[in-house]
């Protein structure tokens, strides 16, 4: 920790502690008459709070001196909400803005990746390791699903949601452009391979279609009536009527429509390669 941090951590520790009565007096000061001096001495009669428990959390590897600063915004909140006609003592009350002061900050900044911003995530982040260590200590060799279960049934929450937070904690965030090796200049994003069309590819693809588009509607105005419905029905409808249900249709058999039908393919086929020669090798 820098020299800085080390000297508010020792002034923390020197400052003498509040009895509940001058507590309670310096309380009414800053609420009612807005002292500061009255804000500073319960501030640094309890920032021994804010350190000790920034202590708790410095497992999550964040600046201990970061902590305490968060901590200190806890501290300075509770200070603006306490009561002090509520029959309860000022650490109490601000223990809990402190604690959630320093939650909030490691949850934006442990991870590149948002998470944890609802109750159940809070929950789980928090208590996850916890829990899971000591269960492994009273199980033994317990299969990770026991314990997801047994963590889920502990903090209300579903095993999946255990599994994924799980999944989370085991591993920090790791640049793309990290190095695949001392030796080698090659990065990680270099090596991640999308499934996707690129951008190029898209807008050729969206050009052709509506083109095709285009030429079947083209052709489709050269056949009659009874072959484009049947055409349309048949060949362009996304359930596909079938030749019975056609033949009732039109009061005609099935072997009929199936025989419109040809004609009208070859009618359309004929029309497209007419208009366009190069088609000629797709339609045979």
């Amino acid at each position: 920790m820098q020299e800085g941090g080390r000297r508010l951590i020792k002034a923390a520790m020197a400052a003498p502690y509040l009895e509940r009565e001058e507590e309670h007096l310096l309380a009414i000061r800053w609420k009612e008459e807005k002292d500061v001096k009255a804000l500073h001495g319960i501030t640094k009669a309890h920032m021994r709070l804010v350190i000790a428990m920034a202590g708790k959390f410095r497992h999550f590897g964040l600046s201990m001196a970061d902590l305490v600063q968060e901590g200190h915004v806890g501290l300075l909140e509770a200070a603006a909400r306490f009561d002090p006609s509520r029959d309860v003592r000022f650490s109490t009350y601000a223990s809990w803005w402190i604690r959630a002061s320093m939650q909030d900050y490691i949850l934006r900044n442990w991870s590149i990746v948002r998470g944890g911003t609802s109750s159940v995530q809070k929950a789980l982040f928090f208590n996850l390791r916890r829990l899971r260590a000591r269960l492994q200590r009273l199980g033994g060799d317990e299969p990770s699903e026991e314990i997801y279960r047994k963590v889920a049934a502990a903090l209300h929450v579903t095993p999946a949601e255990v599994s994924r937070m799980d999944m989370r904690l085991a591993g920090g965030d790791t640049s793309l452009n990290t190095k695949l090796n001392g030796d080698s200049a090659a990065e990680r994003i270099e090596f991640l391979v999308s499934e996707d069309p690129t951008p190029d590819q898209v807008v050729s693809e969206t050009i052709d279609s509506e083109r095709r588009a285009m030429w079947l509607s083209q052709a489709l105005d050269t056949l009659n009536g009874r072959e484009l419905k049947i055409v349309r029905e048949r060949r362009l409808s996304e359930d596909g009527a079938t030749l019975e249900a056609l033949g009732a249709s039109l009061g005609i058999s099935k072997e009929r429509v199936r025989q419109i039908e040809t004609r009208a393919l070859e009618k359309l086929r004929s029309a497209l390669v007419k208009r366009h020669p190069e088609l000629a090798s797709h339609a045979n």
